[in-house]
């Protein structure tokens, strides 16, 4: 799914960005905490919010795009209010969260990794949470669901 990036309602967080850089543009490994800043401002990292660091920067797109795509906790995308949490570690794959995923997937439109168009949910898979004797789990946000099947889904969302 594509987010079109809004030049005009963005203009005072590019600002904020742009007076972020220049604080910070100086010092020696600044790349990391101009990203991590402009993750803040913008909540993730769009290619036109890359091309304005590269220019400010004068550090080449390619190497920024290199940098946000390799650490997880950079997004291209925008995250959703809720992020929907599906454990795939060992107890809970083998208990059926592969079913909870695709019901999900089926329910929001969305795909692992995406966020829905109305920027409501997010869905990621993620490895064991440490709540086994409960699999299948869902997280939603800090909210935990456990010993799910995938009829639970449907009234489980309607909830956000």
């Amino acid at each position: 799914m594509a987010f079109e990036f809004d030049w005009k309602k963005n203009a005072s967080k590019i600002e904020e960005l742009k007076k972020v850089i220049n604080e910070k543009k100086k010092l020696e490994g600044s790349l990391m905490p101009i990203l991590h800043e402009g993750q803040e401002i913008f909540g993730y990292l769009p290619i036109e919010v890359q091309k304005i660091i590269s220019e400010e920067l004068n550090v080449p797109l390619a190497e920024i795009y290199g940098v946000v795509t390799f650490y997880s906790q950079f997004s291209l995308i925008p995250k959703g209010q809720y992020t929907i949490g599906v454990c795939l570690g060992t107890a809970c794959y083998v208990k059926g969260s592969q079913e909870i995923i695709d019901e999900i997937k089926e329910e929001l439109s969305i795909e692992v990794g995406g966020t829905t168009k109305d920027r409501k949910f997010s869905l990621v898979a993620t490895r064991c949470i440490g709540a086994c004797g409960l699999a299948p789990v869902m997280t939603i946000n800090e909210d935990v669901y456990g010993r799910l099947k995938a009829e639970d889904v449907k009234d489980i969302l309607r909830k956000y």
